[in-house]
């Protein structure tokens, strides 16, 4: 089992998971976060501390998507393990359904 970022952290990005993650396998993308599944060691820390519960266990069913997208992702984007704040206007993003069609970005983000 591993965690997976869904698209509910796209365009909100709050980056509360990164600070609390023992392992360091979060990656960030331009618009959202991935974690890397051969990393993750399905501790759990990070699932309550999103505001956005973008994450999920990857025993849920649906995620295979998900699961692929954060493995494909966090093997081009850089790590991330401090927290920047969101984005300014995460709040309005919050909840949104359709994101991923909307707003995905393949480009990677700052890091560390």
């Amino acid at each position: 089992m591993t965690y997976v970022v869904t698209d509910a952290c796209i365009r909100c990005k709050y980056m509360d998971c990164v600070e609390v993650c023992p392992v360091d396998c979060f990656y960030e993308g331009d618009n959202m976060l991935v974690i890397n599944p051969s990393e993750c060691i399905d501790c759990g820390v990070c699932e309550p501390e999103c505001p956005a519960e973008a994450i999920l266990p990857d025993t849920e069913s649906g995620l295979e998507k998900w699961l692929e997208l954060n493995a494909t992702f966090s093997a081009q984007w850089p790590n991330i393990t401090r927290s920047r704040g969101a984005p300014a206007d995460a709040d309005e993003h919050k909840g949104e359904e359709g994101k991923y069609d909307k707003y995905f970005s393949p480009e990677p983000g700052q890091g560390d």
